[in-house]
């Protein structure tokens, strides 16, 4: 994992083994601690950005750049 830190000094750690497909570049998996236990959120690697958001269906977005996941499709009806 690479350290990496925030604005606010914080280290955070990417890792590249997890990783979302966006529209412009991936997204990887970000967590607060070296080990991977406690999972923080996505880095875009696109614009090396850490302003990313999440939805309730799985959707992925870079607020900086607009790189974008498009969640899973899935159907309802089969759950």
């Amino acid at each position: 994992m690479d350290a990496i830190a925030t604005e606010g000094g914080e280290t955070l750690y990417v890792t590249e083994a997890e990783a979302e497909r966006g529209s412009k570049g991936p997204f990887l998996v970000v967590y607060e601690t070296d080990d991977g236990d406690d999972r923080w959120g996505f880095y875009c690697s696109h614009c090396n950005s850490l302003n990313t958001a999440m939805d309730s269906m799985g959707r992925i977005k870079c607020n900086d750049c607009g790189n974008i996941h498009k969640a899973d499709e899935w159907d309802a009806a089969h759950e």
